[in-house]
């Protein structure tokens, strides 16, 4: 799109002074051109005799016997005024010349042209909201061609038409014509787009059941209003108003108004062409209830009156035309279950105006039970054929089932290798009896090589790299690498999984990976320090078998080589024979049961049941997931854990969909009692074993949010005069800790519904939802805390402190001993502690708010706002949490 400041010449004779807008204007043409083609100019003197010879002058390009080759002059023919004028209307009708004239000398013709120039370029300006790729496809004129005023007004014609359909009714072309050396020219169209034409108003007039508002409510044109500002249903679109008369006519019927009709629908342009006003006359009838209904079958295999029984309709119902529809539908499936796919299912109506009532046939034509005999797939390029055969429930020669052509399409969908937009059509084979299954693909990228940045509520920085084949060698094969890095962790990863193991429905799998946590504890709710590090190096083996078609089993073998550590610097002292040990006061004794290194050899199942229309993207179904591991296949880690997790979709129609979703889980430890380093029972599952709620699992909570923790709470110790003590709780930034423990046992539930907007939020990639979440974890042995050794509870301990021992050690006070806090050779207590153990308790915690999922321009993005209804002492809140990042 060039800038209309340029340089460029003169602008000698513009096209035209008339302006194509709204929907009534005409095209501009070309100088001193009329919208029809020049009258021709009568020869010069009386025309009439024989002509003796024919000259052309004035063309370019054109040879003299081209020129001639348009008219029906010819020497030696005898002419006339009328035929001279003829043939100027024949050349002025080859749109190849701009002026033409006939001049007589006593029969020597001379035929004076001016060719149309050559177009030299064309030009866009003015355009800002339609790009010149969307634009330049309407327009036919095109460099080195013979311009024409006709080709000029078609494309002017074009690309208002082109902005009508965008919603912008008020748009304005000029085309303008730069005349050049060399009879060139340059066509310039200006465009001035205008505002996009909204809907100000929809009037409906002639209904008395039905409000306004409601049947507002049914068509897709919306009125424009501030809160529908992501809605594209707001422009005007001659399109969609029809479809509105029809969607009005099919909410009518389904209330039992047979009659009803629409008896006309105008849309008004305001003066200003800024917006339309629309106004629908309706006719609403009389209201019909269902009379005699019956199904009336000509298949052997289909009994009419069996199929009576389970209409859904009853006679005295109030008819509902959709719901003939879906029973037509219903019925064709039923006959698709016993191979009858060409089963013709017809309702007759036999309408009683008297008594208001309809009755429906429901017949069912004879048919041929029918078989495959073939299926062929379309479009595929890379996928190989038996990629998408193997997931055929159908195969050559088997009964038509229509029930397992839609179960094959949803498994061909549910591989993620292809376009939603898959279609497997049914077509008459080579005899009656005889179906091809035409199955037409369009391949996606399955490839992806991607480097993320981002930042996250969860884990801060976060840069992650990965590169993953989901249909490797076009065989369905999944490899996959990826490295992440944030500020809490770190990971490398290589996997691979065959999906059907010598073509056989066995799936085979394996992960090698690396990954380092840092666990960290909140300060003050806000805050975080690291605690402990975790660095995990193992290797998984996977296999999967089906059992049926809806259920499979999966198996595992996992092997990981664990070592927890703590900072030395941070959480150790030295001991009394100077060994660096880890400190409880320091560290808490959870954190120091915690360190050391561990192999855990594990061997697992999980028991699956799937009924999802599409694992990517569900809709309708469920899903339900029992997993057991078992850890002690050698190894020094042994345990046995259980997780039963399941959810279910259903649409709810106009895009809503409603999921609910729960699962649950206990470990259990297989070693018997554990004691800490100072001999104290602790918990038999290892800190790291355990499971922990909060962010993401459960939102309005933050990360580890919910359940066990100990919370360790900072005082100034000061030394009464009667030799007591008092402590006063610190105040400031650091002045608690807040250490998640985890739990052995966990539940939590969800309910969410997602929520459909136009179409052009759907092109943005926006999909909210609104939830509810629910759930807990907890059931550990109590930890022993600092502050309650030897019985004392009431007391805190404090920190002694020496100029010449680097050592600190742990001394009591109960605010009624007079002896001295701190041996001789240590300072007096400077500050002391008190841990609580809190959150240990199944009570649900309950949030409730809204998120958003966005593909944005810079990369996927998610936020959640949501409230924490229930919630129990030392859970941690969060209000807002997203996650946000880029590829490139």
């Amino acid at each position: 799109m060039m800038s209309s400041n340029r340089q460029r010449p003169v602008v000698v004779a513009l096209l035209a002074t008339t302006m194509i807008a709204g929907m009534s204007a005409v095209p501009a043409t070309a100088q001193n051109a009329p919208s029809a083609a020049p009258a021709p100019v009568p020869a010069a003197t009386p025309a009439a005799g024989t002509i003796r010879s024919i000259s052309v002058t004035g063309q370019q390009r054109l040879e003299p016997d081209t020129v001639l080759s348009y008219t029906k002059l010819r020497i030696g023919q005898t002419f006339t005024q009328e035929s001279l004028d003829q043939a100027l209307r024949d050349l002025y009708e080859t749109e190849l010349f701009a002026d033409v004239q006939i001049r007589n000398d006593n029969g020597a013709l001379t035929v004076e042209v001016k060719e149309n120039p050559v177009i030299n370029r064309i030009v866009l300006e003015g355009n800002k909201r339609l790009k010149e790729d969307k634009i330049r496809p309407e327009i036919k004129l095109a460099p080195r061609q013979i311009y024409t005023r006709s080709k000029v007004r078609a494309d002017v014609a074009r690309i208002i038409e082109l902005y009508r359909r965008q919603g912008r009714f008020a748009a304005t072309v000029e085309p303008k014509m730069v005349q050049l050396d060399q009879n060139r020219v340059d066509i310039v169209f200006e465009i001035s787009e205008g505002p996009k034409s909204k809907v100000r108003q929809i009037n409906i007039i002639g209904n008395e059941k039905f409000k306004d508002g409601e049947l507002r409510s049914q068509m897709v044109t919306k009125q424009s209003r501030w809160f529908r500002i992501f809605s594209s249903g707001t422009s005007y679109d001659p399109d969609r108003l029809a479809y509105d008369q029809q969607k009005l006519r099919q909410f009518y019927l389904t209330e039992g108004y047979a009659d009803f009709r629409v008896i006309s629908a105008v849309a008004e342009l305001t003066p200003d062409k800024q917006d339309f006003i629309i106004t629908y006359v309706v006719e609403e009838g009389q209201r019909y209830k269902f009379g005699a209904v019956k199904v009336n079958s000509d298949i052997r295999d289909l009994s009419g009156d069996s199929l009576t029984k389970m209409l859904p309709m009853k006679k005295g119902d109030w008819y509902n035309a959709k719901q003939v529809e879906d029973t037509v539908d219903t019925l064709s499936e039923t006959a698709g279950l016993f191979g009858y796919a060409f089963a013709d299912v017809s309702p007759d109506f036999n309408r009683d105006k008297d008594t208001l009532t309809m009755g429906i046939d429901f017949r069912i034509a004879n048919a041929p039970r029918v078989y495959v005999e073939r299926v062929d797939i379309n479009g595929n390029t890379l996928t190989q054929d038996k990629v998408v055969r193997r997931e055929f429930r159908l195969a050559e020669g088997d009964a038509f089932n229509s029930f397992l052509v839609k179960r094959s399409k949803d498994r061909i969908n549910s591989l993620g290798f292809f376009q939603e937009k898959l279609d497997i059509e049914q077509k008459p084979g080579s005899a009656p009896d005889r179906i091809v299954l035409e199955t037409n693909v369009q391949e996606k990228s399955t490839g992806e090589l991607s480097l993320s940045a981002g930042f996250s509520s969860l884990e801060r920085f976060i840069v992650s790299a990965s590169i993953t084949q989901r249909n490797f060698r076009g065989k369905g094969q999944e490899l996959r690498t990826s490295v992440n890095y944030s500020a809490y962790s770190k990971s490398v990863e290589v996997g691979f999984t065959e999906p059907y193991f010598m073509d056989k429905n066995i799936a085979l799998g394996g992960d090698i990976y690396r990954r380092d946590l840092n666990s960290f504890r909140y300060l003050n709710n806000n805050d975080r320090d690291t605690t402990y590090q975790q660095t995990t190096t193992g290797f998984q083996l996977r296999a999967g078998v089906p059992i049926t078609e809806y259920m499979s089993l999966a198996l595992r073998y996992t092997l990981n080589l664990d070592d927890v550590t703590l900072d030395k610097d941070t959480y150790y002292s030295a001991d009394a024979n100077g060994v660096l040990q880890c400190d409880p006061i320091l560290a808490g004794r959870y954190l120091c049961d915690a360190i050391g290194k561990r192999t855990t050899s594990s061997i697992g199942y999980s028991l699956i049941y799937d009924t999802r229309d599409n694992r990517i993207r569900p809709t309708r179904g469920n899903n339900v997931v029992l997993s057991q591991d078992f850890a002690g296949l050698g190894g020094s880690v042994k345990y046995a854990r259980t997780r039963l997790n399941g959810s279910k979709y259903w649409p709810l129609g106009k895009g809503f969909i409603f999921s609910l979703s729960a699962e649950g889980g206990y470990i259990h430890s297989l070693e018997g009692d554990r004691r800490d380093s100072t001999g104290a029972l602790v918990d038999p599952v290892r800190l790291t074993d355990r499971f922990f709620l909060g962010e993401p699992q459960i939102r309005g909570f933050d990360i580890r949010g919910i359940g066990p923790r100990v919370v360790r709470r900072y005082y100034t110790t000061t030394t009464n005069s009667d030799g007591t003590f008092t402590g006063t709780e610190t105040t400031g930034t650091n002045n608690r800790t807040d250490d998640a423990l985890g739990g052995r046992i966990y539940y939590m539930a969800r309910a969410e519904v997602e929520i459909p907007l136009g179409s052009g939020a759907r092109e943005m990639g926006l999909r909210p939802s609104v939830f509810v979440d629910a759930g807990a974890v907890g059931g550990l042995k109590n930890p022993a805390l600092i502050g309650e050794a030897g019985g004392v509870n009431n007391g805190f301990p404090g920190y002694c402190s020496s100029s010449t021992n680097s050592s600190l050690t742990t001394v009591k006070a109960t605010g009624t001993v007079a002896a001295p806090l701190c041996p001789a050779n240590y300072d007096t207590v400077s500050s002391g502690f008190k841990e609580e153990y809190l959150g240990d308790t199944l009570k649900p915690r309950v949030s409730v708010g809204f998120g958003v999922n966005w593909n944005s321009p810079f990369g996927p993005f998610r936020i959640d706002i949501a409230k924490a209804l229930l919630k129990e002492p030392g859970d941690d809140t969060k209000l807002i949490t997203f996650n946000v990042g880029t590829q490139f």
